[in-house]
C-alpha cells in the first residue's frame, strides 16, 4: 500500500493518499488539488475514487476538480445532499483500490452524511487497519455536534448520534487501529484537538476525554458544552461543498493597484504581512491577518464572504499565497493587489510593546487592557486585569470599550491581538498597543496572572 498524510497547516487539515497496484484514492481532499496528481503519477497510479467523509464546513474542497482533472469517481454518505454526481455509500458497503479493501462505515454526530473509512491491505494479513474518521473522531476530542443546528437536528441530537457512532462502530475495532482524522489541534471543528495528527484506536481509548465510560447522557452534556463560536463562514463553505466549487483556474486574478485606487477601494483591504511589519506602517483602514499563522482560518472567520479584498503585501509571491489560502475558505473575491514597497500613500502605524510595559501601563488608572483570545483560554488563566473580548467577537463588541482611552491588546503569543488592534483602528480607536509575545511572555516573565472563577469550579 502507498500511504500519505498530506497536512495542512493553516487549516490543521489532513488529506490522505492511498495506492495501490496501478489505483489510487484520496480522501478529504483540500481545495489545491495538483499534490494529488502529482502523487498518483510519481506512483505510477490512477486516482480513481475522491472520498470525503463528510460535508466539511472550515473548508472548500477540491473533489470536484479533481474528479475531472482525473476521472476519478466523488464519494460521500448516502445521507448526503450532492448537486453533482455522487456514489452514494452506506454501511457495509465496500471498494476496492489495486489490493486494498476500503470498508464504510455510516457515523453521524459531527454531521448526519459523516462516514468512516477502514483500509484494509488485503496481501498483508498482519497489517493493521487504517481508519479515517474525518471529524467524527479526531486524536484527544470528538467532533463538535453544533454546526449543523440550520439543518433541523439540536446539539443534543447531533452529540446523541455521536455517542452511538463511538460506541456501536468505531471502538469495537481493535486496539491496534490506526486512526487519522481529517483535523489538527487549531481546528474550530472540535474544542480541544491534540497536535498530533494521527494514533491508535487504543491510545485514544486510554486518553481521549471523550472516549472514557460514561453513559449517553453524560456525554451528550460535555462534548456540547463549550464549543466557541461557530465562524460565519462554516455553512457557507458546508454549502458550497455539497454543491461543488469551481476550479481555482477559473477564478478571477486580481489586479494591480496603485495608491489612489487603494485609498478609494469599496471593500475590505488586507495587509498579510507580520504584525511588527504591519504596526511599523500600514495602508489606513486595512486589517492585518499575517500569513504566518492561521491566515486562512481567520480570514474565513473576520471578512464576510463574497466582500471585496484587496491585499497588501511585501511580494508578488505573498499575494499569490494569500489569494490561493482565501480561496480554500471560499473567498473568490479578490479583486485587487499591492505591494507596500510601492505605496505612497498615508501610513498608520501600532506600536508593538513588551509585557513589560505592557504591565507598567495598564497598571494605571484610565487604560484598557483587552484580552482577545477565546473565552475558555482567557478563564484558564491571563494577564491581571484584562477585560475579555474574543477575537471573532470584538467587530460586534467593541462598544464595551472606550475609544478614547490608551487600549492594548494581547492574545496567546501577538498574532491575534494584531488583528485585534486593526479592528478597533477601523473602529476609531485612538491609541492602541500590540502586546508581543502575548500571555505566553507575561507568564514567562513571571507577572502576575489570574484565573476565572468558572475554570476554577470546572477543576481547570
Amino acid at each position: 500500500m502507498k500511504f500519505k498524510q498530506f497536512y495542512l497547516g493553516c487549516l490543521s487539515h489532513a488529506s490522505y493518499y492511498i495506492g495501490s497496484g496501478d489505483e489510487a484514492a484520496i480522501i478529504d481532499p483540500q481545495r489545491d488539488v495538483q499534490q494529488y496528481i502529482d502523487e498518483a503519477e510519481a506512483n505510477g497510479q490512477k486516482i480513481k475514487y475522491v472520498i470525503e467523509t463528510h460535508s466539511h464546513a472550515d473548508f472548500v474542497s477540491g473533489h470536484i476538480e479533481l474528479a475531472e482533472k482525473t476521472g476519478a469517481e466523488i464519494v460521500f454518505g448516502q445521507r448526503a445532499n450532492t448537486q453533482f454526481p455522487t456514489l452514494k455509500v452506506k454501511d457495509g458497503d465496500e471498494l476496492t483500490v489495486g489490493d486494498v479493501k476500503l470498508s464504510f462505515m455510516e457515523t453521524p454526530g459531527h454531521t448526519p452524511e459523516g462516514i468512516t473509512i477502514l483500509a484494509k491491505d488485503t496481501t498483508d494479513d498482519s497489517a493493521p487497519l487504517k481508519m479515517f474518521t474525518g471529524d467524527t473522531l479526531f486524536i484527544g476530542d470528538v467532533g463538535r455536534p453544533d454546526l449543523i443546528g440550520s439543518k433541523g437536528f439540536t446539539a443534543e441530537q447531533m452529540a446523541a448520534m455521536l455517542y452511538d457512532s463511538l460506541h456501536e462502530k468505531i471502538l469495537p475495532l481493535p486496539d491496534e487501529t490506526e486512526v487519522y482524522p481529517a483535523h489538527g489541534a487549531g481546528s474550530l471543528c472540535g474544542k480541544s484537538l491534540s497536535k498530533e495528527t494521527w494514533s491508535t484506536l487504543g491510545e485514544q481509548r486510554r486518553f481521549n476525554y471523550a472516549l472514557q465510560p460514561m453513559t449517553k447522557e453524560e456525554f451528550v452534556k460535555i462534548v456540547a458544552a463549550d464549543q466557541p463560536e461557530v465562524p460565519a463562514y462554516f455553512p457557507l463553505s458546508a454549502a458550497k461543498n455539497l454543491e461543488g466549487s469551481a476550479p481555482l483556474e477559473n477564478l478571477p486574478q486580481p489586479q494591480k493597484m496603485n495608491s489612489e485606487e487603494l485609498a478609494a477601494f469599496d471593500g475590505i483591504i488586507l495587509d498579510v504581512r507580520s504584525a511588527d511589519q504591519f504596526g511599523a506602517g500600514h495602508v489606513p483602514n486595512s486589517i492585518n491577518i499575517g500569513l504566518g499563522g492561521q491566515f486562512a482560518s481567520w480570514a474565513g472567520t473576520m471578512i464576510p464572504i463574497g466582500i471585496n479584498i484587496a491585499i497588501v503585501a511585501e511580494t508578488d509571491e505573498q499575494i499569490d499565497e494569500a489569494v490561493m489560502r482565501l480561496a480554500r475558505v471560499g473567498h473568490e473575491t479578490v479583486e485587487g493587489f499591492a505591494l507596500i514597497g510601492e505605496y505612497d500613500g498615508a501610513w498608520n502605524t501600532v506600536e508593538q510593546v513588551s509585557v513589560d510595559d505592557a504591565k507598567n501601563a495598564t497598571s494605571n488608572d484610565g487604560v484598557q487592557f483587552v484580552d482577545v483570545r477565546r473565552s475558555q483560554e482567557h478563564a484558564n488563566g491571563h494577564a491581571a486585569g484584562t477585560v475579555n473580548i474574543p477575537l471573532d467577537r470584538l467587530a460586534k463588541d467593541f462598544d464595551k470599550l472606550n475609544p478614547e482611552l490608551p487600549t492594548y491588546v494581547i492574545c496567546q503569543g501577538g498574532y491575534r491581538s494584531s488583528i485585534g488592534t486593526s479592528i478597533l483602528e477601523n473602529a476609531g480607536f485612538k491609541e492602541i498597543y500590540n502586546v508581543t509575545g502575548g500571555t505566553k511572555a507575561w507568564i514567562d516573565a513571571g507577572l502576575e496572572t489570574e484565573v476565572s472563577a468558572t475554570a476554577c469550579a470546572s477543576g481547570k
